[in-house]
C-alpha cells in the first residue's frame, strides 16, 4: 500500500470526518484540537511533539507544550491520530472514519507512515504473542522500516 498524499480538499474532508466522529461520540473537536490534527494531516509524516509545537506556534505564538500534549492525548484517544513508539512521534490517521487498519509501517528515517489492514497476519502475531505468555496491549502493531524514498536517497 502506498503512503497517502493529501490534497487541501482531502485534508478538509478528513477534518469534517473528525468533527462528525467527535459529534457522534459526544465529544468536541475544539479549535486547538482541530488545528493540531490539521498540522499532522498537512505534514504527511509523523511529527515529534516539539516539532508540532513549533508549527503550532507559527499560528499561536504563546502556545505552551501542555496545550499540544492535551490535544494529542484527545486525538489519540478518539482514534484520529496514532502514537508511534518507534519514532516517539504522532501521525494523523488518514482513514479514521473508514476501514480499520491493524498495522502501521513507520519509516525510521523520515517518519512517513502507511496504514495497512492485514487481519490474518495480525492473528498470527497475536497467537505468537499468546504462546509467549503475553497479550497485545493495543489494537495496532507498529513495524519499523525504511520507505522507498529513503531507501533510494
Amino acid at each position: 500500500m502506498a503512503i497517502h498524499v493529501l490534497t487541501p480538499q482531502a485534508i478538509e474532508a478528513q477534518l469534517r470526518t473528525a468533527e462528525q466522529l467527535c459529534q457522534q461520540r459526544g465529544k468536541r473537536l475544539t479549535p486547538i484540537r482541530r488545528q493540531v490534527l490539521e498540522l499532522l494531516l498537512s505534514q504527511e509524516r509523523s511529527l515529534k511533539a516539539y516539532e508540532l509545537l513549533d508549527l503550532f506556534r507559527q499560528q499561536q505564538p504563546n502556545a505552551a507544550p501542555p496545550t499540544v500534549y492535551r490535544a494529542l492525548e484527545f486525538l489519540t484517544e478518539e482514534g484520529l491520530i496514532h502514537r508511534l513508539d518507534a519514532v516517539n512521534a504522532w501521525s494523523a490517521c488518514v482513514d479514521a472514519g473508514g476501514h480499520p487498519h491493524d498495522l502501521l509501517v513507520v519509516c525510521i528515517q523520515c517518519g512517513a507512515v502507511a496504514e495497512l489492514s492485514a487481519p490474518s497476519l495480525s492473528a498470527q502475531l497475536a497467537e505468537c504473542v499468546r504462546k509467549a505468555g503475553f497479550s497485545f496491549a493495543g489494537q495496532e502493531t507498529e513495524l519499523q522500516a525504511l520507505c522507498q524514498q529513503c531507501l533510494t536517497a
